[in-house]
């Protein structure tokens, strides 16, 4: 198999001619589809082909908030959360990059007796699952935060072990160590049709030839719909845009805090690493599809939800800031598993906010997949067809709501 010319991943030209045969096609060179192609290589897969439209990271993966947790309220992704963070903290080691990991912790204020008793189900299940959270009164939240008024609040639930890191670094980390192992990258390499036959894959065409292959994994993001479409695989995935802003260096620069979210506004933010915050809503307004650009209009619901928890954000100055795109499915949990259509049509995407801090453990996932071998998870409950009941939407048998999200 022929091993990429490129130097450095996220630059390589993609005008090349694309190899004539591939074992494996992942087609997606953001975080997800990164760590894929890591594993498989590592693993001594021969002949995985990553294939990038544009440039590694340059969708959802280069634009998220970094955030890396084991929080949740599904044991699925308590479980996979918790053994990412492993792979996290590790990886300056394996696959060997700088990304800037910052063991900060998160830290959920809850505002209601409601909240907290949906958190205190949370925790006890992280508890159970080896995670250390735990929930606290409103004084040590403020003691983490200073931002955070106490008498706002009715507690909160602080996990030490999580924090964030930085995306882009952690793409281009998993992409250089697949080259060293093996794989190919192909940047500013369109997939443009998925040949099938009798449930059987053939070939990814791409203007710069097709590729014969018995295997697709699609980590295309917010545009995995598409992708499936082309080999005929339904894969219920939204696109949706969320939005960030920097305040740039403040004075007197912020106290080093946790990742802070409000839950029932999703107003979150946190240290940006230059003197300043990172501020982001998830905002309720925003209606599905691919626009990118960036809007002030989400920072105002965002100034009313801090002032409710943590007064002195509320006038911060929120300098330039970016949008990205969710890739929502009915549920806000993941798609991973192999179509049962399109033998060997694999798919990890939809992961709804949390594909960044779940991408080592799906890089396992899917490389067993591929492979053969037992999982450390069944994957088996987040595979598309969950959804392909009457409704197709929350409600259908097996769907797997996830409460705590951004």
């Amino acid at each position: 198999m022929e091993r990429s010319t490129a130097t450095d991943p996220g630059t390589g030209p993609g005008t090349a001619p694309v190899p004539g045969r591939a074992d494996a096609v992942v087609i997606g060179g953001g975080i997800i589809g990164a760590s894929i192609a890591f594993h498989l290589a590592e693993a001594g897969v021969p002949g995985v082909l990553l294939l990038e439209r544009e440039r590694p990271a340059a969708g959802s993966s280069g634009k998220p908030i970094g955030g890396v947790r084991a929080q949740f309220s599904d044991p699925l992704n308590i479980r996979i959360g918790r053994r990412s963070l492993e792979a996290w903290r590790a990886f300056a080691a394996r696959p060997g990059a700088d990304i800037g990991f910052d063991g900060v912790g998160y830290l959920f204020l809850l505002g209601d007796a409601t909240e907290l008793a949906l958190f205190e189900e949370g925790v006890a299940t992280q508890n159970a699952l080896g995670v250390p959270s735990r929930i606290i009164r409103p004084a040590e939240a403020a003691a983490l935060c200073p931002y955070v008024d106490p008498d706002r609040i009715a507690a909160a639930a602080y996990c030490p072990t999580d924090g964030h890191a930085l995306p882009v670094a952690a793409v281009r980390g998993y992409l250089r160590a697949a080259v060293r192992h093996g794989a190919t990258v192909r940047t500013h390499c369109p997939v443009t049709a998925i040949d099938t036959s009798g449930g059987t894959l053939g070939a990814v065409r791409t203007p710069y030839g097709a590729v014969r292959t018995g295997t697709v994994i699609c980590c295309a993001g917010a545009w995995s719909q598409q992708v499936g479409a082309m080999a005929g695989v339904r894969l219920p995935v939204t696109p949706l845009r969320r939005q960030i802003a920097l305040t740039g260096p403040l004075d007197p620069p912020p106290p080093r805090i946790p990742f802070t979210l409000d839950f029932a506004s999703t107003a979150y933010f946190h240290n940006d690493g230059a003197g300043g915050l990172l501020l982001g809503l998830s905002d309720p307004r925003q209606e599905p599809g691919f626009g990118r650009d960036f809007d002030r209009e989400w920072l105002e619901p965002f100034r009313a939800a801090v002032a409710r928890r943590a007064p002195a954000l509320a006038t911060v100055p929120a300098g330039h800031g970016w949008a990205g795109l969710y890739e929502t499915t009915p549920d806000n949990n993941a798609l991973i598993g192999e179509s049962p259509d399109v033998r060997r049509f694999l798919y990890a995407t939809g992961f709804s906010g949390h594909g960044f801090l779940q991408a080592p453990a799906v890089g396992e996932l899917v490389r067993d997949l591929y492979l053969g071998r037992e999982p450390f998870l069944d994957i088996g409950p987040l595979a598309a067809s969950r959804f392909d009941g009457p409704a197709g939407e929350p409600g259908s048998a097996g769907v797997r709501p996830e409460a705590h999200i951004i």
